[in-house]
């Protein structure tokens, strides 16, 4: 069906309300065509703290002082400036809008409000982070009600939390103010040069090499036996209880939120018949497989340097902190799992595994990086000298000496398995063929094809091989691996070439897209949706007349009213935002953006909001500037027609490939016809714009 776009008759005036440049059944046709989404979004997280609450935290929280316990903020202009808390610098990139609630870091990207600063800072849940900024400026929360089954798992759980710091606090007394404390359990730390300080933060403990020592302690403070024997702490029956850390040291174990999950402890006596490390037993708040030694303490430092230290003990954990070096954690003597590599992946994609140079730790580590490259992390690896470990290393060398030898001898997973494997090969073509194929099997756990193709080409010129035998290998061992996974269910060419072949995706920023002129219009919202503009228009006689409008209410009615819908996907959420505002006739308010649930939301919401641009007081000068304010109908005006613009361009350029393309005369003519509309259309929005079209 043609549609013939209505035109106005005085094109001079401009008008907003007759909105006859732009027939609104052809561009709810298009914007059906080339919409992403066909909903308006809800977002929302089911939270026990009520709204009302999240509200008044919000209101409450100054982002000035809740950044600033982290940061050392100087005033510039209206804004305070910093170092970044999130990535490496040397000049201040870091902005607080106070005005605004915002902080935003133009060197590496992140922003947010309050809630989001915290959440990132100390990488805690929403909930987490609101809770955190309630206990700091006094809100009470009163949570909903919850069922009895939440309340009986939450008790106990909250038990096996209370009862374990209790037992913290025990050993870390015990070690200190006992008299076999002392003279074993401290003696032990002080020789492995452990300072008070590392055995104080990491709250490591003792307990008497006595049966019931600890458990006769905590049944006389109230915790019952079945608390303690749930989580571990004691073995034996109700009827009789016994220490399981009877005569270790300990060391306690904490979750990302710094409660004590578990602990490990290490015996000090050469008796063969006891195991030399014993941890807590599994329960509703340890599990061995998804924990890290020392993460709570490490998670800040992984975030900064973009990089995690993955070593083996307890003791490796200490020493690199007491050395300055902090981004290390700990798999406690386990084989590496897939819980506590996402763990990593929430804070960094770099793993560096650290291992001893023994045969069994570097098979060890062989493993482990088949699993990490699954999860489609990078991971190196550094075998130390022979007879060291983190902690011996550490202990005989300076900091910068351990800093400068890491990044010496790491090698990535290619060069390290190429490397250890060939010198088993033996010059064996068998041997060498076996390898290949060892590596092509690790690297087809890679996701990303462009990785994937990276690492062959590597593999190649290490093992001397020529590229497209491993290639071939690759997509053998690809259709195996998909065949696993989908059943007989057949394998496409596309779907191989989307796996093997390496194509250069076109961004989504691309000339057929309004990604830029949907990105201002939204800018624009976010900035002045409250501001009010002195519009013109023309009456029922067609008469010049002006009305008063906001940025939101112009906007949102002329765009809703031709049906557009943004193709980007967090634009059309802040847009549909924005709709629900103009449909109850609320204001809007940036907090709705910068503290939305949706991260995407808030961080977009944040960098439109933020600028490093501060306009001086040249007025004093008498040189008179005009600012966005002074010119904002112009400006909102201009925006959205170059919008619409941007859309009859897409539309021309796909009819007009499909006349090309069609060898039916009935169509052409259809064809040539919209062309010929969407053109004056064109033509009459340009003249507007005061832009002249030469073809």
């Amino acid at each position: 069906m043609l549609v013939t776009p209505i035109v106005t008759k005085n094109i001079a005036t401009k008008v907003h309300r007759s909105r006859l440049l732009i027939a609104k059944s052809f561009l709810k046709d298009f914007c059906n065509c080339f919409s992403l989404f066909n909903c308006i979004f809800v977002v929302q997280i089911r939270l026990m703290i009520p709204q009302h609450v999240i509200a008044s935290i919000l209101d409450a929280s100054r982002i000035e002082e809740v950044v600033g316990e982290f940061v050392s903020l100087k005033k510039r202009g209206a804004n305070l400036i910093g170092v970044c808390p999130f990535h490496q610098e040397k000049t201040p990139s870091f902005i607080v809008s106070p005005s605004k609630g915002i902080f935003k870091c133009f060197g590496c990207g992140k922003a947010g409000d309050s809630v989001r600063f915290i959440m990132e800072h100390e990488h805690y849940s929403y909930p987490e982070a609101l809770r955190f900024l309630a206990k700091k400026y006094a809100i009470e929360i009163e949570e909903r009600e919850q069922t009895p089954e939440e309340l009986v798992l939450q008790n106990e759980r909250e038990q096996m939390f209370n009862v374990n710091l209790f037992a913290q606090h025990y050993f870390s007394e015990t070690l200190f103010h006992t008299d076999e404390g002392h003279s074993v359990g401290l003696s032990y730390f002080k020789e492995r040069d452990f300072r008070e300080a590392i055995i104080k933060k990491f709250q490591l403990g003792f307990n008497l090499n006595q049966r019931d020592a600890f458990s006769t302690n905590a049944l006389a403070k109230g915790y019952s036996k079945n608390l303690l024997l749930k989580v571990g702490l004691s073995t034996g029956t109700e009827e009789r209880l016994f220490d399981r850390f009877q005569g270790r040291v300990i060391f306690p174990i904490h979750n990302l939120t710094g409660k004590v999950i578990g602990f490990g402890g290490r015996i000090l006596t050469s008796d063969k018949t006891k195991a030399k490390y014993l941890n807590s037993p599994e329960s509703e708040i340890y599990n061995k497989s998804a924990s890290l030694y020392g993460i709570y303490f490490a998670k800040n430092a992984i975030s900064k340097f973009d990089q995690c230290l993955l070593v083996e003990g307890y003791t490796d954990v200490l020493s690199m902190h007491q050395a300055g070096i902090e981004n290390v954690v700990a798999s406690s003597g386990t084989s590496l799992t897939t819980d506590q590599i996402r763990l990593i992946k929430r804070y960094t994609k770099n793993i560096t595994m650290l291992y001893d140079g023994d045969n069994a730790g570097i098979k060890a580590s062989l493993r482990g990086t088949d699993m990490i490259l699954e999860e489609g992390m990078n991971v190196r690896i550094v075998v130390l000298p022979e007879n060291e470990d983190p902690d011996s290393f550490v202990r005989k060398h300076t900091t910068n000496e351990v800093l400068d030898f890491i990044k010496a001898n790491e090698k990535d997973f290619i060069s390290f398995k190429t490397t250890l494997l060939l010198s088993e090969t033996q010059n064996d073509p068998i041997k060498k063929a076996q390898l290949l194929k060892e590596i092509v099997a690790s690297i087809a756990l890679i996701p990303d094809a462009l990785y994937r193709a990276t690492y062959m080409k590597e593999c190649s010129r290490l093992l001397d091989t020529q590229e497209q035998v491993l290639v071939n290998e690759l997509n053998k061992q690809l259709r195996a691996k998909f065949k696993k996974t989908h059943g007989d269910e057949p394998i496409s060419e596309e779907i191989l070439a989307s796996q093997t072949t390496i194509i250069a995706e076109t961004p989504k920023i691309i000339a057929d897209s309004c990604f830029y002129q949907e990105r201002e219009l939204i800018r624009l919202l976010l900035l002045y949706g409250n501001e009010e503009m002195l519009i013109d228009d023309v009456d029922e006689n067609g008469n010049p007349t002006q009305f008063k409008d906001t940025v939101m209410q112009f906007l949102v009615s002329d765009l809703v009213a031709d049906s557009i819908v943004f193709e980007h996907e967090t634009h059309q959420k802040i847009f549909s935002i924005f709709q629900d505002l103009f449909n109850e006739n609320v204001p809007a308010n940036t907090q709705l953006f910068t503290a939305h649930n949706d991260d995407d939301v808030a961080q977009l919401a944040a960098d439109l909001l933020a600028t490093t641009y501060e306009l001086h007081h040249w007025n004093n000068k008498n040189i008179h500037v005009k600012t966005e304010e002074m010119i904002l109908y112009q400006l909102v005006f201009t925006s959205l027609y170059r919008y619409k613009e941007k859309l009859i361009n897409i539309r021309l350029a796909k009819l007009e490939n499909q006349l090309k393309e069609t060898t039916d005369s009935d169509e052409q003519i259809n064809l040539i016809i919209q062309i010929k509309q969407l053109k004056d259309v064109r033509r009459q929005i340009n003249a507007i714009l005061g832009v002249v079209i030469t073809k």
